[in-house]
């Protein structure tokens, strides 16, 4: 299974790892002394922080205050400011006699625990500054330490060979006075050699370790209950281990063996393995939110995730079906009604499967049949009219969509053919494809759209024709406008207009992924990236509307609304605010859009960000120019904020274009 890389940075061997909790942001500590700050989205360096005299072992972003803490070789620990250019350490603290390991924020006290070569763990007060704590029962080097999410435990793995758990309850009480402090290791875990790494369950009583015995084991504790899972697969030291951000049954390890493994734990067996050539693997991190993982190695970094996140659904008319928590379900544009049509029964692959989930569904309303495709497999299911659910008909395939009545299209790869299927499962046809094909898509009657690498083109399965082609690589979906006369393709970080004989009217390249896009009225592209909803207009030229604060997929555009399902699978409604519409008093059209982050006129030119607005006219030939979140900004034919609005929808709107704005 190829991993699905978000970013990958080569730059020295990277020793530590923590994601922002909030922004896009990953930190990396390096054996060469420094510290990066990475945009994981855009692939762009941010800042780097250069005070530690030699390698830096730990690195952690604090969970709401804008602060970076990092532990190094020579011994010292350093906070810094991460959101400001100031590049100089807030506070360094010193106390460890050895190179530290690792260091962490506490998520409500203003805590630091860092774990060194000295044998000890300590926790300091970042505010004020002081170690208020020293944890020595180990008689090696401490290769980790870390605190529980929510309980007042601390957790530490040691080259002695034993992982422990501290209760820090007491810590809480230090400023009563006459309180004696008594923090006592409540647990011990045994291996037989060093152990490198520890990490707590989130939420359930567990925790998982790594070793030098190129084990990793996984260990229930609770009260005087210890039992332990043993995984075995790696080749060499495991660096370091921990549990997925979204299933609680999955660990991923990394080792020196070059290789992560994703297990499960509940069956001790491995589900995948990914592996580097020449890089060993010295440390994971993963996102306290969202589903993203990152792994250090000898020559640089990769952010990856493991689950697939985008939900799968098709819109027909009135109706959106998608696909949540292994159930097809039914949402109702127009009356907001949400139900539950059929259970699905998901891919044949065994317990020990990262990918349950469809990727994408088809939808024949003349057959009220469902197609629902794993990536791999597919079920067909009849929707039933009354409460029984028939066994869908199931076959394997690499791509597959309805396209004609009681007759759907499969992709087999192998053989670079499209199987034409009936509704008993049946093969009808079989066409040879006239292009290497990676997916296909509906493009009307027993027509398919087929995309590899380099290009798309239109097939006509009947007739065995191409009726176009078109030059654009990497298309990951396609959404045709109401009429079928217009197509948008989307790429990772493109997306191409074109007529539905694939000529092409104009792209849009992003910096940051593309995810989802729907036609609105005047044949406006209302399309989502990572972290925007933008539009484009058929000339190409196109603007943000407004940010975003996770991602969204648009299912459909209806008057000034925007319909969106999140990654969970929830239905979200939105209000795009925007207006296209002929005034025929005035003579002119009229445009309402958003400002974008509420700057003024003259920053958002300076940063060179197209703006829409609309202008409103009085009698006195006054403008009043409005923009996003109620931003106004008035004034006469000659006044500065006049010429400005007129020159930013003159930039927004070709010469002779039919959106154009003058009287």
């Amino acid at each position: 299974m190829k991993m699905m890389t978000k970013l990958e940075a080569n730059v020295d061997r990277v020793k530590g790892l923590s994601f922002h909790s909030r922004r896009p942001w990953i930190v990396a500590s390096l054996l060469s002394g420094e510290i990066q700050l990475w945009d994981y989205q855009t692939g762009s360096l941010i800042r780097k922080f250069d005070e530690h005299d030699g390698a830096v072992g730990g690195v952690d972003f604090h969970k709401s205050e804008p602060l970076l803490v990092s532990g190094g070789d020579d011994k010292q620990i350093k906070v810094w400011n991460c959101e400001t250019h100031e590049s100089k350490s807030l506070v360094t603290l010193v106390g460890h006699q050895g190179k530290i390991s690792t260091v962490q924020f506490h998520h409500e006290c203003p805590w630091i625990l860092s774990a060194s070569e000295d044998e000890t763990i300590r926790i300091w007060n970042w505010d004020p500054e002081a170690c208020i704590f020293l944890l020595t029962a180990h008689n090696d080097h401490v290769k980790s330490a870390s605190f529980h999410p929510r309980k007042d435990l601390v957790l530490s793995a040691s080259m002695d060979g034993t992982v422990r758990i501290w209760d820090i309850g007491a810590l809480r009480k230090m400023n009563v006075g006459g309180v004696t402090l008594d923090v006592e290791c409540v647990f011990k875990g045994d291996h037989d050699s060093g152990v490198n790494w520890a990490s707590f369950h989130p939420s359930l009583p567990l925790f998982v370790s790594g070793s030098n015995e190129r084990l990793v084991k996984s260990w229930l504790w609770e009260g005087n209950l210890k039992a332990e899972e043993i995984l075995r697969g790696h080749m060499d030291n495991v660096s370091s281990v921990l549990f997925h951000p979204k299933r609680n049954d999955i660990v991923v390890s990394s080792s020196e063996d070059k290789s992560i493994r994703v297990w499960d734990v509940p069956n001790q067996t491995e589900i995948l393995s990914f592996c580097r050539q020449h890089d060993r693997f010295w440390t994971l991190a993963v996102h306290p939110v969202i589903n993203l993982l990152a792994a250090g190695h000898d020559s640089g970094m990769i952010v990856f995730k493991l689950v697939r996140e985008r939900p799968a659904f098709v819109v027909s008319g009135d109706l959106l079906f998608y696909a949540k928590d292994m159930c097809l379900r039914c949402y109702h544009f127009s009356t907001g009604q949400d139900s539950k049509v059929i259970p699905l029964f998901g891919p044949d692959t065994g317990a020990a499967s990262l990918n349950q989930s469809p990727r994408t569904l088809s939808y024949s309303p003349r057959d009220e049949a469902a197609l629902i495709f794993y990536g791999g497999s597919y079920e067909l299911f009849m929707i039933p009219c009354s409460g029984f659910v028939q066994e869908p008909r199931r076959g394997t395939g690499d791509s597959s969509v309805f396209i004609a009545k009681s007759r759907f299209a499969l992709l087999e790869r192998s053989s670079n053919q499209v199987i034409v299927m009936d509704l008993q499962n049946k093969v009808v046809k079989t066409r040879s494809l006239p292009m290497p094909t990676n997916a296909i898509f509906y493009a009307g009657t027993a027509v398919l759209l087929c995309t590899n690498e380099d290009k798309a083109c239109m097939y006509d399965v009947v007739r065995d024709a191409v009726l176009g082609e078109l030059q654009f690589p990497g298309v990951r979906s396609i959404v045709w406008s109401t009429d079928m006369e217009s197509v948008a393709l989307l790429s990772k970080h493109s997306i191409c207009i074109a007529s539905k004989m694939l000529v092409s009217q104009c792209v849009i390249d992003e910096k940051i992924p593309v995810k989802s896009a729907a036609w609105g009225d005047h044949d406006v592209l209302i399309y989502t990236t990572l972290r925007h909803i933008k539009y484009c207009l058929p000339n190409g030229n196109s603007a943000t509307i407004r940010p975003l604060d996770f991602p969204m997929y648009i299912t459909k555009v209806s008057g000034n609304t925007v319909f969106c399902l999140d990654r969970d699978g929830n239905v979200i409604i939105a209000s795009r605010d925007v207006e296209i519409q002929e005034d025929a008093d005035a003579g002119y059209e009229l445009v309402s859009g958003w400002l974008f982050g509420g700057m003024d006129v003259e920053g958002i030119f300076a940063e060179g960000v197209p703006v829409p607005w609309y202008l409103n006219y009085d009698d006195h030939d006054n403008a009043e120019a409005v923009g996003w979140g109620g931003n106004r900004l008035r004034g006469g034919p000659q006044s500065a904020a006049f010429e400005d609005a007129r020159r930013g929808i003159r930039d927004y709107v070709a010469p002779n274009h039919p959106y154009r704005i003058w009287r």
